[in-house]
């Protein structure tokens, strides 16, 4: 097992429920996260949110697909975690929320994820992978949050 993981961290000028809004909008994540293509909703929850999606997301040298499990807590947590992918072995994957003092959020996000096919593909997948999925999230989403004023 080859387990890439990695966090990135931002201070939102925004309250921890209008970053929560943009965070539990799953089927708009593909407009304001690069590298992500598309978030196909398969099954939703008695409350309308999505609960199994279809994800792909451009790797650089491969598409990489994966169905996933949401979870929510809000408006401080939301996870997803793979069910089914040929592409990867094991995803999961996290937003944390925090008050950070009157009108500012502490946000959070977390990936850990096992391209399976071990040595050169998984080093070639971390490269790629790293920079573009885990580094500039936090600062993505409050790009995001700030644009839908």
């Amino acid at each position: 097992m080859t387990l890439l993981s990695g966090s990135s961290t931002a201070e939102v000028d925004a309250a921890v429920e209008r970053c929560w809004t943009v965070v539990e909008d799953l089927e708009r994540w593909p407009q304001w996260q690069q590298g992500l293509e598309r978030v196909d909703v398969v099954e939703r929850e008695e409350q309308g949110r999505p609960v199994v999606c279809d994800i792909v997301a451009d790797a650089k040298i491969t598409k990489v697909r994966c169905r996933v499990r949401v979870s929510y807590d809000p408006p401080q947590h939301l996870s997803f975690s793979r069910l089914e992918s040929d592409d990867v072995d094991e995803m999961e994957g996290s937003w944390e929320l925090q008050a950070a003092g009157e009108g500012r959020t502490h946000a959070v996000y977390k990936l850990a994820v096992d391209p399976g096919h071990g040595g050169f593909m998984a080093r070639t997948l971390e490269k790629a992978l790293r920079p573009i999925v885990v580094g500039r999230r936090a600062q993505e989403l409050a790009r995001e949050v700030a644009a839908r004023g």
